[in-house]
């Protein structure tokens, strides 16, 4: 006899593992600083560990959303849980830098396999409005399950908690979604409408490659601040952690009433107008200190808050022949995109403290200035982005007129 497909009890296990995803990302970078200390790690080593997050991420999300239909996601979340169990437990463990490359490479790749699987499983579970509602639902609990891990990591670092009893917490909703999986059916995957060999095709469109290349640098833009906002902003008179929650916060608030803003601007104006204020914040958090860093939060949040779903959003309106695929694989790129900076961002820590030091500063000073001129460094992200969207913007009215 078949067994019931209890939807609702699949989608919320969906979000206790998206959970996980994003206590992995806030935890992880509340405990940078600890772990720097406490292992010897210098900043570059710290960026390299960052990366397998990001790395390992876009290799099981683009692999599962290739492979969906033949895998199913049942098989898709086990992997999951199986690489975010021992990924976990063994950076508790961890005692070297070889090692958490390694547990930070499983924890990533369990992210990648959460994605790949969640949103196909979310779209044959429901249909119609209920389906977006859900998808929506879904997607809040990214930011707003970095919002809970961070005050979590905030607290457990005032209280003087080690870095492992940090990591321990995100077991708890690992272990979580595994129940609520547990024994469950699944639904089938649907047929898929094109081949992989037609998005593959359509990808090799110039429009797509330009909205790759800009993937990149918006992906950047959101997660190189907020990674790295423990080292940055250490020393810049404010909580790192509860900024780092107030910009989520705003993220999950402005993604869920972003409907009348993309109606009024349309999807190219939206992502020119958050090129501009993610310029704005992250000038505004590399020049003030104290609590202008709160207000400085703000207008970044404002910047990145549409990023990531509206680049989706606007290949899949305007390239929708790339199909799932190529929404897979544009996420995919962004997050490699991050990968591949965060080395490079804790070598711009490293080099702007000796340059700090060399000027005559010293200790706390160092630090702050070493961070301000780090994201000095970032404003080239939304800088260029500001010119790619404008130009995309305008492209798309001199078409609509013609």
């Amino acid at each position: 006899m078949n067994q019931t497909i209890n939807a609702n009890r699949l989608f919320w296990a969906s979000c206790f593992a998206l959970i996980t995803t994003a206590f992995s990302f806030s935890i992880r970078a509340g405990i940078l600083t600890q772990l720097g200390t406490e292992l010897n790690l210098d900043t570059v080593q710290l960026g390299t560990i960052n990366s397998m997050w990001f790395l390992g991420f876009p290799i099981s999300m683009i692999l599962g959303g290739v492979f969906y239909a033949q895998l199913g996601p049942k098989l898709i979340m086990q992997v999951a849980f199986v690489a975010h169990a021992i990924g976990i437990l063994t950076t508790i463990y961890a005692s070297s830098y070889n090692v958490l490359l390694v547990s930070t490479l499983l924890i990533g790749i369990g992210n990648g396999c959460t994605e790949a699987a969640c949103n196909p499983m979310i779209a044959d579970s429901y249909s119609g409005n209920e389906f977006h509602s859900k998808l929506n639902r879904f997607h809040m609990w990214f930011p707003g399950g970095i919002v809970l891990g961070s005050l979590i990591s905030k607290f457990m670092t005032d209280a003087s908690l080690p870095w492992q009893a940090q990591i321990w917490v995100i077991l708890i909703p690992t272990v979580i979604y595994a129940i609520m999986f547990f024994g469950q059916a699944f639904p089938q995957p649907k047929a898929e409408a094109s081949s992989a060999l037609a998005n593959f095709k359509a990808m090799l469109n110039p429009l797509y490659l330009f909205m790759a290349a800009c993937m990149a640098l918006t992906a950047i833009s959101e997660f190189g601040p907020q990674q790295w906002v423990g080292p940055i902003l250490a020393k810049a008179g404010a909580s790192p952690m509860l900024i780092l929650a107030l910009v989520t916060g705003l993220m999950a608030v402005g993604r869920y009433f972003a409907g009348p803003l993309v109606e009024k601007l349309n999807t190219a104006g939206v992502l020119l107008g958050s090129a501009i204020f993610g310029l704005a914040g992250i000038y505004m958090l590399s020049t003030m200190s104290g609590s202008m860093l709160y207000v400085a939060a703000i207008f970044y949040a404002l910047g990145i808050c549409y990023f990531w779903p509206n680049m989706l959003g606007y290949v899949g309106q305007h390239l929708p022949q790339t199909g799932a695929l190529g929404l897979s694989i544009l996420g995919g790129i962004g997050m490699f995109s991050s990968s591949m900076f965060q080395p490079i961002i804790g070598g711009w820590i490293q080099d702007n403290k000796v340059v700090a030091e060399a000027s005559g500063l010293a200790g706390d000073a160092a630090d702050l200035a070493a961070g301000q001129a780090t994201l000095s460094n970032m404003l080239i992200f939304p800088g260029i982005l500001i010119v790619a969207f404008a130009a995309l913007y305008f492209f798309g009215k001199k078409k609509q007129a013609a």
